[in-house]
This record gives structure tokens, sequence and C-alpha cells, in this order.
């Protein structure tokens, strides 16, 4: 394995305390199962050191048997499962809106993002075993072993997404064990849903009557109108996070760069939470004119990315090169990120443009 610091070097460091960074987004789209070294990586307090072999996970609440589980446990009283599925930061291409107004952050690009192959257990086969009572109005809550501002990690999700077949407790992605800032020994993997869903270095598991009370949950990741300000804002008022929304990205070729007079391949991805994408338009003039790209995507994997490809001929001269993709239910994304500007910069989504130069 590469060290801490070997991995470090090949992202774009936005923090180092907390850890914060991203792969440049070429390297992002060079593979549709992302590295693990190449994987984003969003901390909100230290990276915790566990031992594997003395590592428990507890499960209590409302449920009627309490559960503590080893690593060994979980590997033989449940049946291992692998899910092919993206992972998002709720601030991803937060960079777009800080560019509109300042935003609270890190200013991330469009690469707080990649997909995976995760393997583990399913979270409800452990809640299964616990005797939940299935279509209860319960929410599952999370604790994790890193502290942020003293006081352990925590976020919730409803127990129907806790009990769906894609919800897993992941100990291995793209069949090697965690890397240590990506969750050693144990996270949880919530696909479909922003990442702070997905906590890492999993501690306990609580089932209760109401969403987590931890300020990850209760105080961060709202979404708030433009003219709420960090001053104003309640967070008993905002949008908790959780589905994200459409999205796509140019990762080649980059911002700034220049080309060649003539036929230029523009690469990238596209996203949605749940839903699936059908379609990728790519404009070379800032979206006056549109062409269909040719999309790749796992039909197996229903909670992945979407890649396209296409070949625009491009004259020589300035262009903005702009995408927006549609789903199945026919949305699309919004032309400006001045149209969703929120003060924290959260599910920047509008249409991603990339100036180049053709000579």
């Amino acid at each position: 394995m590469s060290s801490l610091a070997e991995r470090k070097a090949r992202l774009i460091v936005h923090g180092e305390a907390p850890y914060n960074a991203e792969p440049p987004l070429a390297r992002l789209r060079a593979s549709y199962r992302t590295a693990a070294d190449d994987f984003y990586v969003r901390s909100h307090g230290d990276l915790p050191e566990i031992d594997a072999d003395g590592y428990r996970l507890r499960l209590d609440g409302a449920i009627p048997t309490a559960l503590e589980l080893s690593l060994d446990d979980m590997r033989s009283r449940y049946a291992e499962a692998t899910v092919t599925a993206t992972m998002q930061c709720a601030g991803n291409r937060r960079a777009d809106m800080r560019a509109v107004a300042p935003v609270s952050g890190d200013p991330w690009d469009g690469g707080a993002i990649g997909t995976a192959d995760w393997t583990g257990i399913h979270l409800g086969d452990v809640l299964r075993e616990a005797g939940i009572a299935e279509g209860a109005d319960l929410h599952v809550a999370f604790e994790s072993h890193d502290l942020v501002e003293g006081r352990p990690y925590g976020a919730s999700i409803p127990l129907a997404k806790a009990l769906a077949p894609e919800t897993l407790l992941a100990f291995a992605v793209n069949g090697a064990p965690l890397l240590p800032e990506h969750g050693f020994p144990l996270r949880v993997v919530v696909p479909g849903f922003a990442g702070v869903r997905s906590p890492k270095w999993l501690k306990r598991i609580t089932v209760q009557d109401h969403p987590s009370d931890n300020p990850i949950q209760a105080e961060d990741y709202k979404l708030f109108p433009p003219d709420v300000t960090a001053e104003t804002a309640d967070p008993a008022r905002g949008h908790t996070i959780n589905t994200m929304p459409l999205n796509a990205a140019i990762c080649e070729p980059a911002r700034g760069a220049r080309l060649a007079a003539g036929a230029n391949t523009i690469r990238g991805y596209a996203v949605s939470g749940d839903r699936t994408v059908v379609r990728v338009d790519v404009s070379g003039n800032g979206g006056r004119t549109w062409a269909q790209a040719a999309l790749e995507h796992d039909a197996r994997a229903r909670f992945a990315w979407t890649f396209w490809t296409i070949d625009l001929d491009l004259p020589p001269g300035e262009h903005e090169l702009a995408v927006r993709a549609w789903d199945e239910a026919g949305q699309t994304q919004p032309a400006l990120p001045d149209d969703t500007w929120n003060y924290k910069g959260y599910l920047s989504a509008a249409w991603h443009r990339v100036r180049v130069t053709v000579a």
C-alpha cells in the first residue's frame, strides 16, 4: 500500500486538517471505476487509527435485540455483497457557485465524486437480525470514531433507505480493504445519497424515532434559499440533503486548454441520485447549439455514473464548452449557478462550462 503522503501527492489538496482532496478531472475520467488512490477524500475531523482485530460495531436503540459485531462476525454471519455505486460530496462543483458570490466550504471543482465496487454486507440483514420492525417510521443513526470539534461524527438515514438492498456496511473497495482515509475498517455506503450520509470509521448504529441530533445532521448539510445568510440561517427551516441532483461535468479538456482547430474529443461524466441519465448534450458555443454525446453506463449499476464522449468540430477562436444532462423523468440542469446559489455552496448542478482556445 502506498503511504498517505504518496496518495496526497496524487490529489488536489484543499485542506490538511481536516484532510480534503480531489483528483484532477482528466485522471478521474480515465477509468469508469475510480481507483482508491484517486478517490476524493472528505473529512470533517481527524483521521482515526483503528485496530481491525479489536474492532467492534454496536447496534442498539429501538430494536428487540442489541448486537455487537466484529469484522469476523460480519463476514461469517451475513452474505457478502458488492454494489457498484457513485459517491459524491454535496459540495461537489462548489467552485462554480463561488464564482458567483462567496460561499463557505472547500472550493471543490468537479472531482469530489468517484465510482467504485463497494463490498461488505447489507445493512438491512443486520437490522433484520436485530428484529427491526420493517415499515416503521424510524431512522437509523450512525456514530463514527472520528471527532468533529470534540464530538463524534454522526448522521442518519430513514429506515426505508437503511433496509434497501443497495445500502451496505462496507469493508472493501474495488476488491481491497478500505484505505485509512476512506474509512478503514468499516464504513456505510448509501448509494444515491450525498456522501455525508455514508459515515466512515463506523462505531455505532442506533435505531430511533427521529433523525440524528448530531450537528452534522441537525445543523449542517441543509439547503437554503439565496437570501439566507450564515447569520440568518435557521437549521430547522433548511432542507436536509439526502438524494443528490442530476449533474454533469466536462473532464477533458481542462479549463484554459489550447486546442487544435478541427475535431476535438470532449469527455466527462453525468450522474443522477436515483434516476437514470438518458441523454447528455454538449455545446461548443456556450449553449446556443447542442449535440448529443455517446453514453457509457453499466446497466447493472443503478446508482453509478454515466460516462459520455463527443467529438466537436471547433474552428479557431475562443470557445465556451458546456454540458447538460437529462434523466428518465425528462428533467435537466439549470443553465447558471446563479439559479441555485446558496451560501453553503451545496448541490452545484448548473451546466458545467469550460473555456478553451482553439488555434
